[in-house]
């Protein structure tokens, strides 16, 4: 099969999933790491055809991504500020806007080895290997109430380089206020924010595939989380210590509320001028 063919077929199979453009990124993003192919092979060399031997995996792929199932599960792998990460269904898929949260971190971090810092809800592992890779002596501990989610951050990196101390990872239920999450300088946490409301909005590829423990707020309280999460830094942080938290846009106001009684709580805004983040600092 030609290749331009076979790049046809797939978009157009997956365009009752996702606009034309992102169809199209789709396919051409899964043909370059199966094939080695680039984004413009197919229209500088028409006559590229793809190989008997090819051809039966990648039809395998491009049929798993019209039946909804996110490209970075099928390829195993993302990328998170520049480093590779594994990524299954055992933790959600690590979102561009989350790198601005280790962003403030890194901004607010005086320099030093043995700063502590707790990441609470770390799925992936994303936020806590990121902070112990750019903050270098910097003692991470990574929590989360999935045991499958904490065996795939432990896999994400196997050899460190010097001054990189591993993070360690612990279960961890942040609902439960005898669960013995160390005291910490720095606190950060992606913590479950989608309303049930919002799951009608929501696209198959992220409703149908990825975990729902990591995704949605409890129906009862939308901010339960975060109102635990504020609980946590007041026993937790260190005095000066600084806290942030990922957070739903339309709850802006009312997450910052959370916060109040901490020291220069603010809201942080993402590339797209939405409320993200709530920072905070203890006294």
């Amino acid at each position: 099969m030609l290749l331009k063919d076979l790049i046809h077929q797939g978009v157009k199979a997956l365009e009752s999933l996702y606009p034309a453009a992102e169809a199209r990124s789709l396919v051409l993003m899964l043909c370059q790491e199966r094939l080695g192919v680039m984004s413009w092979t197919h229209v500088v060399e028409p006559g590229t055809v793809v190989s008997e031997e090819e051809l039966p995996g990648l039809q395998d792929d491009l049929a798993r991504l019209a039946a909804g199932e996110p490209i970075q599960y099928i390829l195993g792998y993302t990328e998170f500020r520049g480093r590779i990460f594994k990524t299954d269904p055992r933790a959600l898929i690590p979102r561009l806007e989350t790198e601005l949260l280790v962003d403030e971190v890194v901004k607010h971090w005086a320099g030093g080895a043995g700063t502590t810092i707790l990441d609470l809800c770390t799925g992936s592992g994303c936020i806590a290997w990121s902070l112990a890779y750019e903050m270098p002596g910097a003692v991470v501990t990574g929590a989360d109430i999935s045991e499958d989610a904490l065996a795939l951050a432990r896999s994400q990196f196997r050899r460190l380089p010097k001054g990189v101390v591993r993070p360690t990872f612990m279960k961890g239920d942040i609902l439960d206020f005898d669960t013995p999450f160390p005291k910490c300088d720095i606190l950060t946490a992606n913590p479950p924010y989608i309303t049930l409301p919002e799951k009608q909005y929501m696209r198959p590829n992220v409703l149908d595939w990825e975990p729902e423990v990591a995704l949605f707020a409890p129906e009862s309280d939308p901010l339960a989380f975060h109102k635990a999460i504020a609980l946590w830094a007041r026993r937790l942080l260190s005095p000066g210590g600084f806290g942030i938290v990922e957070i739903n846009e339309d709850l802006g106001p009312e997450t910052l509320a959370v916060f109040k009684s901490f020291k220069n709580a603010r809201l942080i805004e993402d590339f797209a001028g939405k409320s993200r983040f709530v920072a905070f600092e203890n006294e």
